[in-house]
């Protein structure tokens, strides 16, 4: 786990440091070619922390933002860790904040070559629930539907 790891509601003014994240961390990732401009990132991404409806945490190691969550009432759009960081407990203390946040489930959608990331979700729970030709999303490109259920407290 990373010392002073801390995790926090994200503000406006963290819209360059998450969209940092992002882009970093999905070049590092075994995941299709994106389809957007670093610049249409941040721009998308600036909005989504300005009222959006999204709601977003941050995660922070002595003052920096080192990854992020950002999320709905029922899915779980983004959960990126800057390749830094990667290893250090910040992805799953990010999920465990968003099943805290969500008690009753979400599901979320990983692309099918991405398998660390689908390691990574079985490994904290989420299972496979349908796999997609990508004909639904930008990238046209294979994808895989997973979800958290809580366990039955029975």
């Amino acid at each position: 786990m990373e010392p002073d790891l801390l995790l926090r509601p994200a503000i406006p003014a963290d819209a360059g440091a998450v969209a940092g994240v992002h882009l970093r961390a999905r070049a590092a990732a075994p995941m299709p070619a994106a389809v957007h401009s670093d610049a249409e990132v941040r721009a998308w991404l600036a909005a989504r922390l300005d009222g959006s409806g999204d709601e977003v945490w941050v995660a922070e190691v002595a003052g920096e933002v080192v990854g992020y969550a950002r999320f709905t009432r029922t899915w779980l759009d983004d959960l990126y860790v800057d390749p830094g960081h990667a290893g250090r407990g910040v992805g799953s203390a990010l999920l465990d904040l968003v099943k805290a946040r969500h008690p009753a489930g979400f599901g979320l959608w990983v692309f099918e070559s991405n398998t660390p990331a689908q390691a990574f979700y079985a490994a904290h729970g989420l299972v496979e629930e349908e796999r997609t030709d990508g004909s639904g999303n930008e990238e046209r490109a294979p994808d895989v539907r997973m979800s958290w259920h809580p366990p039955d407290p029975l």
